[in-house]
């Protein structure tokens, strides 16, 4: 085993847990958002229990995730730049492509955990059917990510 094996073996493990909380968290707001249509002793511990699932998947499952998928990701281009490849490869639209998801996943993450807090305040206006509707925003990046780097396409 060579340390880029290893690198993209904890990369991928990361990014798969990351991707079900991702996946997972705004399953959990929409169903907290359509709570206000329940009767009132049933609605506070429901509320009650999806706000702490919420603020564990995000703690415990969540960011340490991502971070994970950083810092083995870094690892990976760093392996890749210095020592595979050379450093032009991040010049590859592929790869542009599959950074430029990494960051707009991070973006979503910071956006449902900001959110999050807004919930737990009682200021969200978000609803039910807007979580739904945004919940396959993450695996929608996940494939095109996925198809760059597995096809390494380019313009010429």
């Amino acid at each position: 085993m060579t340390a880029y094996d290893l690198a993209r073996g904890l990369h991928i493990l990361a990014v798969i847990a990351w991707m079900a909380g991702l996946l997972f968290l705004p399953r959990l707001y929409a169903y907290d958002a359509e709570q206000a249509e329940k009767p009132e002793p049933l609605r506070s511990e429901m509320r009650d229990l999806l706000r702490t699932w919420q603020h564990r998947l995000l703690k415990i499952i969540l960011n340490p995730a991502m971070i994970a998928a950083w810092v083995f990701g870094a690892w990976l281009i760093w392996l890749d730049g210095a020592v595979l490849r050379g450093w032009g490869v991040f010049h590859e639209p592929w790869m542009v492509t599959k950074l430029l998801g990494v960051l707009a996943l991070t973006g979503w993450h910071h956006y449902l955990a900001v959110e999050k807090k807004r919930i737990a305040a009682g200021t969200s206006v978000r609803t039910g059917r807007f979580w739904r509707m945004t919940n396959e925003v993450p695996f929608l990046l996940a494939i095109v990510m996925v198809l760059s780097v597995t096809t390494e396409w380019t313009f010429g």
